[in-house]
């Protein structure tokens, strides 16, 4: 029923609110379809949020989802899926807020399509063909680029010119390829090998321009993206704009966002580069200046020192340590030589006090007979038995003509003696 308000009897907004949310309860649960385009999901919550806009009309109505809807979806919901929503309006009274309550919720159109990609996303990535550990860097200036894209496209004329513009002298091997409709995954893994195949190429660029998600479905491929992880030259993927994400870029060596960024990324920019060695070569002289600098300074200190001004002015107090030196050296070699001296005195003094000879000398003889044999007994010596008497200065011949024994003195008579 209609409210019957006036200026003079206006009615509360909890009323008019009320009012609403009765009006909008009689509508019931309606399915409504839709693109995605803010998904909010509060980690606290078993409740996620989703703004679901129209496709041709600018008009969009807030939905809430229980969490566990949501996640039985076969792949994970993203936003730009589009879905059909079965649900019921809601007036949410504190805020006068339109809300529609979700009970089930199903991808359809672009959102099947994406979540068929995801799905093959998945089960690509649980193979490893997208690790970083695979990724391999890009020469820093490749002599040769191969590049496969449409003929006569923008983005062709995008990677030429501006390679071109940032080093003149890189060359390009192009392929020509669809690069969309049922064929170009084929043409384009076809102009890939042949590129990959040539020893030249340094670098592969395959690059297209932007278009709806059926447009880049081919560089999805799972054909393709096996053809890109076998392919042994680095390959550069420059497909679409920033927000397009085909499998491509996920598999390739390096993601450039547009045509125009792979160009910036292959080649180095010649007047960056000039500028760079420029500024190489002044850091260079200056480390030389200052290390010249200093080595001369050091110089410049050794030299100043008093010895090197003057080298004799310390040969002098050296030679009067060297004749010290000497003197000393022939005092103490003196009086070596002075005490062996009379050490050789004392020795030879000692040698001949203990030599026979001296004994010979002081009256003694030594008797032996012919073959030499020495007595040292009268019991040893017969009568008339030749002898030989040695003296200090010669041997006496001689004959026993007799001998006498003499008995020998005690130890107490040869003290007393």
């Amino acid at each position: 029923m209609a409210l019957t308000t006036s200026p003079e009897s206006p009615i509360p907004v909890r009323q008019v609110v009320t009012a609403i949310g009765g009006w909008v309860d009689r509508l019931g649960a309606v399915w409504v379809e839709g693109q995605v385009v803010q998904l909010n999901r509060p980690a606290n919550s078993n409740t996620d949020f989703l703004t679901l806009r129209d496709k041709l009309a600018d008009v969009s109505i807030q939905l809430t989802c229980p969490r566990a809807v949501v996640d039985s979806l076969p792949t994970p919901l993203v936003n730009g899926a589009q879905v059909i929503a079965h649900g019921k309006p809601t007036v949410y009274p504190n805020r006068g807020s339109l809300s529609l309550s979700v009970r089930e919720l199903r991808l359809v159109g672009e959102g099947e399509l994406l979540a068929r990609l995801e799905r093959r996303r998945q089960l690509l990535a649980a193979e490893g063909l997208f690790a970083l550990e695979l990724k391999r860097p890009l020469p820093f200036l490749p002599h040769r680029i191969g590049l496969v894209t449409a003929k006569d496209s923008a983005a062709e004329k995008d990677v030429l010119e501006n390679a071109r513009r940032r080093w003149p002298g890189v060359a390009f091997e192009v392929r020509y390829a669809a690069m969309q409709g049922v064929n170009a995954a084929e043409q384009v893994i076809a102009a890939l090998e042949a590129l990959d195949r040539d020893p030249s190429v340094e670098v592969i660029v395959i690059a297209r321009g932007g278009g709806s998600i059926e447009d880049l479905l081919p560089f999805s491929d799972e054909a393709l993206i096996r053809a890109v992880h076998r392919a042994t030259t680095p390959v550069v993927s420059a497909i679409g704009h920033e927000p397009d994400s085909p499998i491509l870029d996920l598999v390739a060596d390096l993601r450039a966002s547009t045509p125009t960024d792979a160009a910036k990324r292959i080649v180095p920019d010649v007047a960056e580069e000039g500028h760079r060695v420029l500024q190489l070569r002044d850091r260079i002289r200056r480390t030389t200046h200052a290390l010249v600098a200093r080595e001369q300074q050091q110089l410049d200190n050794l030299r100043s020192r008093p010895s090197m001004a003057d080298p004799r002015s310390d040969l002098v107090g050296r030679a009067d340590e060297v004749r010290a030196l000497r003197a000393r050296g022939q005092r103490v070699l003196g009086h070596v030589l002075d005490r062996a001296a009379d050490d050789l005195d004392h020795s030879l003094a000692r040698v001949r006090a203990l030599s026979p000879l001296a004994t010979l000398r002081r009256g003694y003889a030594v008797l032996s007979d012919a073959d030499g044999a020495l007595f040292s007994s009268v019991e040893d010596i017969a009568g008339g038995a030749p002898v030989t008497i040695r003296v200090a200065d010669g041997r006496i011949s001689a004959t026993v003509t007799g001998v006498e024994s003499i008995p020998l003195p005690t130890t107490s008579e040869e003290s007393d003696d």
